[in-house]
């Protein structure tokens, strides 16, 4: 199967959903710095949305409780394509072909994700589950917390975390991460330590994504990649996407738009153009001077282009790396279902 030829996406990879007091995402004005009409009037046509698992005890209980709050994320992310009309018209996308003719016909892109493995619990086949009935496509290792998987970049003493549980991955995070290969789930490194990052991009059988990260070199932040990093990160024929989310631009916090675009040329110039993408962690605490919501996306487009991203480069950045990884995973994947089940 060839590559899908990308058309002109603007493609975030990481906005959260308001749990469990959410807004109308299809109303015509809510609170949410992403809803359907903020997307459009800022022309963002593809987003992840993002189950986000806030870290507890690694627990039988804690798991279980972690599994049930995904599942219902999950349902009412997916449960979004009953309310497309030809109006308002919306897609839920599980694959890369799905977004390209979600583009073509106009319609909101919407694609799965879950933010914390610790919604997996230390069931393997749990992967495999969120695959075939949302179908999820990335998954992110860690939040801020160890869990059962893996080490995280940011501690948690009240859950008595040291500053490393397992060294990395556990040997589960290891299986784990054989089974979102096999079912053409992405890696997302984002908010793992750094060495469960180096490990999972040796572990990984398809290339890596952090999907809502910065580049350490600029701003000293653990949440960040350093320059080793993205190094590994290329090799595997990954992706960093950089995100609005002021401290991880700039130490002391009150990032700006061309913080952010200075990341993306950093990144861009140390490891390649085909290597870097933007995303905003809306909804879960980014958006910066510039970029504060998702009405003003445009406004990444023209900061872009002021910063030399055209053409080929501009889509690249904007939309058609990501769309890569995702394709790349699927032909790999042992397992993949195209459609929940």
């Amino acid at each position: 199967m060839t590559a899908p030829t990308s058309p002109f996406l603007t493609f975030d990879t990481h906005i959260d959903i308001p749990w469990p007091d959410q807004a109308d995402m299809m109303a015509l004005q809510t609170p949410r710095k992403v809803d359907y009409h903020k997307s459009r009037k800022g022309g963002l046509t593809t987003l992840c949305l993002a189950a986000y698992i806030p870290q507890g005890p690694i627990t039988e209980a804690g798991h279980a409780e972690a599994f049930e709050r995904a599942r219902a994320m999950l349902t009412s992310i997916t449960e979004l394509e009953k309310r497309s009309t030809p109006e308002t018209p919306l897609s839920i996308c599980r694959t890369a072909e799905s977004i390209i003719e979600a583009r073509k016909s106009n319609a909101l892109a919407i694609v799965p994700v879950i933010e914390n493995g610790y919604a997996l619990g230390t069931n393997v086949e749990n992967v495999g589950f969120f695959a075939r009935n949302f179908g999820i496509r990335y998954i992110t290792l860690t939040h801020n917390g160890h869990n059962a998987i893996a080490d995280a970049a940011i501690a948690r003493e009240d859950l008595g975390d040291t500053d490393s549980r397992h060294g990395g991955l556990s040997s589960l995070g290891r299986e784990m991460i054989q089974a979102m290969n096999d079912h053409g789930v992405l890696i997302d490194v984002s908010h793992a330590a750094r060495s469960t990052m180096m490990q999972a991009a040796e572990a990984s059988s398809t290339p890596i994504v952090a999907s809502h990260s910065c580049a350490r070199a600029l701003c000293d932040h653990p949440r960040n990649l350093d320059d080793e990093q993205l190094l590994k990160l290329r090799d595997t024929g990954g992706v960093i996407q950089i995100t609005a989310m002021g401290s991880f631009l700039r130490k002391g916090g009150g990032g700006t738009l061309e913080d952010l675009v200075s990341h993306v040329r950093y990144v861009a110039d140390k490891i390649g153009v085909s290597h870097v993408g933007v995303s905003s962690d809306f909804d879960g605490g980014g958006g910066i001077e510039g970029w504060n919501d998702a009405s003003q996306t445009a406004h990444v487009t023209h900061a872009l282009q002021r910063a030399g991203f055209h053409g080929d480069e501009l889509n690249a950045v904007w939309g058609g790396n990501m769309l890569r990884l995702l394709h790349t995973a699927e032909t790999k994947a042992q397992s993949f279902v195209p459609h929940a089940s």
